[in-house]
């Protein structure tokens, strides 16, 4: 069993900056005037620092939880 689950939502960042490339990896269709890969590498970026808050907040939910039974 996992003893934090949290640290999960690193593998966000990694799929979608490389698991999902392959599939995503085209010009057309055209976002906003953008190549699809662009607009998709920029979301990417944008969802990196909410997936690291996410297992920030965890891991302090986590802290706060052991000194609560100590």
């Amino acid at each position: 069993m996992i003893k934090r689950p949290h640290l999960l939502w690193l593998l966000v960042p990694f799929v979608l900056y490389i698991g999902a490339l392959p599939f995503v990896n085209r010009v057309e269709p055209v976002v906003f005037g953008l190549p699809f890969l662009f607009v998709w590498l920029f979301a990417a970026t944008l969802l990196t620092p909410v997936a690291v808050w996410l297992t920030w907040r965890g891991d302090q939910k986590l802290k706060a939880g052991k000194g609560e039974r100590s």
